[in-house]
């Protein structure tokens, strides 16, 4: 009696152990997608890319849109530490305010990778695959240059004033621009990479300075809203508009000679690389470089049959 007592409880014992071993081996790894805001098509496309790539890996994915909100963001981040994700695909808010962010899912033993937005800190993401926007600025700078024959007055719309990727790619034009005697920067303004705010903006800036040639905007959403504003002043097709992304909508007006250039990011190679370094450090991998360059290529009408929307054909 007591044998066969045994022997039951030795058979339910393994039974539990079976059952326990097969739910953690069925248990799938999560990885979190924080993108800045889901407000432009750009950042959509990203986070859906890394989402995407993270589920074709074999991962649970989920987007925390952080709407250009530091305060936000770290919700976002206090969430996913206590949730045990296993990673974070991430677009920062901010370069210095999104640090904290960073270090504390590092402290809680989950790696970050950076997407396209960097942050001033060399240890606290475990990697941070980057556009190299300054680069992309100097080619639509001297694009800038040869369309408007070295002269002339012109506007420079800025986007975030926290991001990097805004003084990156201001500094990058500048560059350029600035050997030239005859330019002349009449306004200077932030609209936070937003298309109605650059609408907004760009009115203004309209009714102090009619008399202007070009504008530089730091992406393509506040080409966008410059080119309406524009419109909307019967001055569209006195000044050209430059923009920096690669969106939908550019490549679009590009085509129908709306927009005069832009710089295309690849948004899908920041994205799939992010994800598969996840995949890589939740497998055992800890070696990653620190900081991952993208090329930005120059889009024009003279090769814009050679690209889609956030990227080549």
């Amino acid at each position: 009696m007591k044998k066969g007592l045994l022997y039951f409880l030795l058979m339910l014992l393994c039974f539990l152990l079976q059952c326990k071993s097969k739910s953690a081996a069925d248990k799938k790894h999560k990885i979190a997608v924080v993108v800045s805001t889901l407000n432009n098509p750009w950042f959509v496309f990203l986070a859906g890319t890394a989402a995407d790539k993270a589920k074709e890996l074999g991962y649970d994915a989920k987007i925390f849109d952080s709407q250009n909100n530091t305060a936000l963001e770290s919700d976002h981040f206090e969430n996913i530490v206590v949730a045990g994700f296993d990673a974070i695909l991430f677009n920062p808010t901010d370069a210095d305010g999104s640090i904290a962010n960073v270090q504390k899912a590092k402290d809680a033993g989950i790696p970050v990778f950076c997407m396209d937005r960097e942050i001033n800190s060399l240890t606290a993401a475990t990697s941070q695959i980057l556009s190299d926007s300054y680069s992309g600025a100097v080619s639509v700078g001297k694009y800038f240059t040869q369309q408007l024959n070295k002269k002339g007055n012109y506007v420079e719309l800025l986007g975030l004033v926290g991001d990097n990727n805004t003084w990156a790619r201001s500094k990058g034009f500048h560059s350029v621009v600035d050997n030239y005697k005859n330019f002349k920067m009449v306004a200077q303004q932030s609209a936070d990479f937003d298309q109605n705010k650059a609408m907004e903006v760009m009115e203004s800036i309209l009714q102090a300075h009619p008399d202007i040639d070009g504008v530089f905007c730091g992406n393509d959403a506040m080409a966008l809203g410059a080119y309406q504003a524009l419109l909307s002043a019967g001055k569209a097709d006195k000044i050209k508009v430059f923009g920096f992304d690669g969106a939908e909508d550019v490549i679009t007006s590009i085509k129908e000679n709306k927009v005069a250039a832009t710089g295309m990011q690849f948004p899908k190679v920041m994205a799939e690389t992010a994800a598969e370094y996840a995949d890589e450090y939740i497998k055992g991998k800890r070696d990653f470089p620190q900081k991952v360059p993208v090329a930005v290529e120059l889009v024009t009408a003279k090769n814009i049959n050679d690209y889609i929307a956030y990227g080549k054909k």
